[in-house]
Order: structure tokens, then C-alpha cells, then sequence
């Protein structure tokens, strides 16, 4: 993992809790420099490895969260030259009966935030990647080319506001939450919009391999959809952003409901009940493994009060997809059953 830089402004009222904090054995380095202004403010610079920034983050705002203008920027490190020598860390004894905090490590809280709302920003460029996208995925489904349906699937916004949608309930920001729900409303009324244009107009045979494949569903695609998210979070969580572009061509949300819109413009609406249903399967899917991963990786809110808020908000939503999934998986036996 990367070095992260931490600078903060404090007051020197707060420098010394600041710097007892900066006695933390994760914290590599520390400065700080007295500013010569009338507020009488310090500078303080700490360096730290990123799975270590969000418990010391947390520390920092709890000592400074009532100061009005303190601020706390974290930025990334390419490289430390010479490198720091790795120190064994003594964890102190607890009692027997007493249980382990679970920690995250890992990219912070702060950092996940700002990624993932950059996937819900409902503006014309939004917009505009679901139209090119959708015309992608249709032209390469229809002329049965694997390659161009690829393209389309990595160019689709899609997968972001799902997975903001989970980081949201996960951590109880109604706003990501709600950003997340329109942007995924709007993306897929877009998409279904034009791809119901491109069916009622498009002179092509609807018998395309790539796109029948997209109104198949089975149990296959239910382990695929959630072995995916939690691939995407745990991509996310650690940092490893290439892995993304990946799970975005395994359970790519545009090709199935681009075959749906298709359907349903040429009037083949048994084809789009199966793709309708692929659709649901990997939203649910995605959303049900990414929750569950976020929980057992343990991000969650910094207070006590935002965190059993949050709790209940993310059991709700759990929940909620685990008995989606479980209709969905009825439904398909059933649809499969009546096919077979």
C-alpha cells in the first residue's frame, strides 16, 4: 500500500493532544511548525501507511471536530526514499473475555466516499456515457461482435451508483444513498429509452448470439453477480483500482437491460422477461455481496451514534436484498421450468 501524507491546521491549544496522537507506532514521521498569525495556529505533518490513515483520521477528529476552521487533508505518497525499516508491533494483553475491536484497514472512509459519489454525478457527461454506451452494447449484441459489446460494457456508468448505493447504506449517508437511487433510476431509463428506439427502428434479425445470451438466466448468473461485487468493494477498499475494469465486463448491468429495451421495441417480450430478469439478478446480486463485504470489512461510521444509526440502516437494506434474492431465485426456477 501507498504512504499518505496527513497535514492538518489545529489550534496550539490542541497541538499537544495532536501530537500525542502522532505517538501512534503507525505514524512514520511528524512535524510541525507554529504559523505566525493572530489565530495562533500550527501546522502539523504526519506520514502514514494508507491502511493505517482512517484510525488515525478518526482520532484527529475527534480531538479537533469542535474547532470551527480546523481541516485535515490526506494525500498520497509515491515514494519514501530510504524506505522505512518494518517494526513488529507488540499488541498490548485484554482479558480473555474481552473481544477484539475489529479494525479496518485499508483505504479510508474519507477516500471511499470521495470515489465512489464521483459515480452519482447526475450531469449531462452521465448522460451522455449511458447514450454512446447503450448504442455500443446494442450495434455489438446485434452484429454479434464480442469485442465491441466489451467496450460498451467498460465505457457504462452503471456499476458506480450501485456500488454507492451500498457504501451509503452502509455508512448512512441518506445523500449518497438518495444520489445513488436517481443516478441508477435515470441510467437505466436512458439506456431502456434508447435501446426501445434501436429495436422498434434497427432492420436486423433478433437471433444474435451475444444478445440471446442476455435473455438466459440461471443460477450460474446469481453466483457470478455476487462473487462480483464483493470482488468490486474489496478492489475499492484496498486500493486496487485496475482490478474494476474486470468486474465491469463480468457483470456488466448495460448489456442485459440494452437486450431488454431491444425486446421490448420489436414486441419480443418473452425474450425481455428473461433479460428484465438477468437486469434484476445482477443489481440485486451486486448489491447484497457488496453490502455484506462492506460490513464484514468493518467500514463504518466514526461516532458510536452514527454507527448504530447506520447499523440498523444497513441490516435493513441486507436484509431487503437477501429476500430479493430469494424471489428472484424462485421466479427463475419457475421461468426456467415453463422454458424447459
Amino acid at each position: 500500500m501507498p504512504f499518505k501524507s496527513i497535514e492538518l491546521y489545529c489550534s496550539q491549544e490542541k497541538l499537544q493532544a495532536v501530537l500525542d496522537v502522532a505517538e501512534d507506532e503507525h505514524i512514520l514521521e511528524k512535524h510541525f511548525i507554529h504559523l505566525a498569525d493572530e489565530a495562533k495556529t500550527s501546522h502539523v505533518y504526519l506520514l502514514a501507511k494508507e491502511e493505517h490513515v482512517q484510525v488515525i483520521t478518526d482520532k484527529l477528529q475527534s480531538i479537533l471536530g469542535k474547532e470551527p476552521t480546523y481541516r485535515v487533508r490526506v494525500m498520497t505518497v509515491d515514494a519514501v526514499v530510504p524506505k522505512f525499516e518494518e517494526k513488529e508491533s507488540v499488541e498490548p494483553q485484554k482479558p480473555q473475555d474481552e473481544k477484539p475491536k475489529k479494525k479496518f484497514l485499508g483505504v479510508s472512509r474519507e477516500a471511499l466516499l470521495e470515489t465512489v459519489s464521483a459515480g452519482v454525478n447526475l450531469d449531462i457527461n452521465f448522460v451522455l456515457l449511458v447514450i454512446f454506451s447503450t448504442v455500443v452494447a446494442a450495434i455489438g449484441m446485434l452484429e454479434d461482435n464480442v469485442a465491441v459489446v466489451i467496450g460498451a460494457m467498460v465505457i457504462a456508468p452503471l456499476l458506480g451508483p450501485n456500488l454507492a448505493l451500498a457504501f451509503g447504506t452502509s455508512l448512512g449517508d441518506r445523500e449518497l444513498t438518495v444520489r445513488a437511487m436517481k443516478a441508477n433510476l435515470v441510467g437505466v431509463l436512458v439506456c431502456l429509452c434508447v435501446s426501445i428506439l434501436i429495436g422498434k427502428f434497427w432492420p436486423a434479425h433478433l437471433t444474435a448470439e451475444q444478445l440471446m445470451m442476455r435473455t438466459q438466466v440461471n443460477y450460474a448468473s446469481f453466483v457470478l453477480a455476487v462473487v462480483s461485487g464483493a470482488a468490486a468493494v474489496l478492489s475499492l477498499t484496498k486500493g486496487i483500482s485496475s482490478v474494476m475494469v474486470g468486474v465491469m465486463v463480468a457483470v456488466a448491468l448495460l448489456p442485459p437491460a440494452t437486450t431488454l429495451g431491444i425486446m421490448l421495441g420489436s414486441s419480443n417480450y418473452r425474450a425481455a422477461y428473461g433479460a428484465l430478469l438477468l437486469l434484476l439478478v445482477n443489481i440485486v446480486g451486486v448489491n447484497f455481496a457488496a453490502q455484506t463485504t462492506l460490513l464484514l470489512r468493518g467500514i463504518r461510521p466514526r461516532t458510536w451514534y452514527e454507527q448504530q444509526s447506520a447499523g440498523r440502516i444497513a441490516r435493513f437494506y441486507l436484509g431487503f436484498w437477501f429476500v430479493a434474492l430469494l424471489f428472484l431465485a424462485t421466479v427463475i426456477f419457475l421461468w426456467n421450468a415453463s422454458v424447459g
